[in-house]
């Protein structure tokens, strides 16, 4: 018995240490690494960009434009009491009771004037106007003019406008449907499944055939739903366990792969090749998110503390980073990522070594 028990020990160690050669000899995996490569302030004086490159930016009574070199190329302040709406291509400050708003391009020049009453809101290029009441919004032209108007009587609680379509999500748990350029209605439906359907999230891919939500409270859940002509179909839906009482992210990759949905206390992703949700774990609301070629990065904010997620295509969590701020954004530029915080701004190139 003796002898059994030391020839086995023996050959334990022998095979131990083969793996061990083996593992040993292999590489270590690639790591993400962050390298800082400017920092800047939106305070410093406004200069001519140098780059085609120009992103957006909204920090404390601030917004305005820098490039990708960290030169600031418009700023305007936002008195107290006003708000400013800003996207890639137009700048609007307003006040709460804003009537015909002036807008203005890149520039800095005049683009025009929003002949609606109420709050502007840029997609890009495409100019919306949310009317008085909160139930209604138009969409305009470049130069401001009404080109169509969508007039309810239920408060909006979701909006998302992609090329082709726009849709909103209604207080009484309704989705509508519209053709960007033409504000032809072309689908309505209710997720359904809750005692409260309040539509609180809504993503819609760029082709418009697939629309996801988070809508209602108990109980609260997921529906991912696909267009079929003039009707729709619930090809998936799951319960979310905790009710979550605020406005939720959604986000279709672009390329339409998975989407991710926030939900109190955690990230779902659902892929759709493979009809597989993951769950991460986060302690933030998601508050906006940006793409790469092979990563989504998303902030979240408890408080005042922000954090910023990295989740691989492969929908696993990369890592995160957090920071201190009363006010924070980010932009994504390929694999950099430009981060504003108070009254800083920074560019950090992410590579994978």
């Amino acid at each position: 018995m003796k002898n059994k028990k030391i020839t086995f020990s023996v050959l334990f160690v022998i095979i131990f240490s083969i793996l061990y050669l083996i593992l040993a000899g292999r590489p270590l995996g690639k790591e993400y690494h962050f390298e800082p490569e400017w920092e800047t302030s939106i305070l410093s004086p406004v200069s001519v960009p140098d780059s085609e490159k120009i992103f957006p930016f909204k920090l404390s009574d601030k917004a305005g434009y820098f490039d990708e070199h960290g030169h600031i190329t418009q700023t305007v302040n936002i008195p107290a009491s006003y708000k400013a709406s800003i996207s890639q291509n137009y700048l609007s400050v307003y006040p709460i009771n804003a009537e015909r708003t002036d807008f203005y391009d890149l520039s800095g020049n005049k683009a025009g004037t929003i002949e609606a009453a109420g709050f502007p809101h840029f997609v890009k290029d495409k100019v919306f106007v949310f009317l008085p009441g909160g139930c209604s919004i138009s969409r305009c032209n470049n130069e401001g003019k009404t080109v169509w108007t969508y007039e309810g009587v239920i408060p909006i609680t979701a909006f998302v406008c992609k090329e082709t379509s726009t849709a909103i999500g209604l207080a009484d748990g309704t989705i509508k449907v519209f053709n960007t350029e033409t504000g032809e209605m072309t689908l309505e439906y209710a997720p359904g499944g809750s005692d409260n359907p309040v539509i609180l999230g809504i993503d819609i891919t760029a082709d418009g055939n697939y629309i996801a939500s988070v809508s209602g409270q108990d109980r609260q859940r997921f529906v991912l739903a696909h267009k079929e002509n003039t009707q729709v179909k619930i090809i998936h839906h799951n319960f979310i366990n905790e009710n979550y009482a605020l406005q939720c992210l959604i986000h279709f990759t672009d390329d339409e792969k998975s989407v991710f949905y926030n939900y109190k206390n955690g990230l779902g992703i659902f892929d759709l090749e493979n009809e597989k949700n993951t769950y991460i774990k986060i302690d933030s609301r998601i508050i906006s998110v940006e793409e790469s070629d092979s990563m989504v990065f998303f902030m979240g904010v408890n408080k005042n503390k922000y954090t910023v997620y990295l989740i691989e295509k492969s929908n696993s969590l990369a890592g995160s980073f957090s920071f201190t701020a009363d006010t924070a954004f980010i932009r994504s530029d390929n694999e950099n990522l430009y981060i504003g915080k108070n009254n800083s701004l920074s560019k950090i190139n992410i590579s994978k070594k």
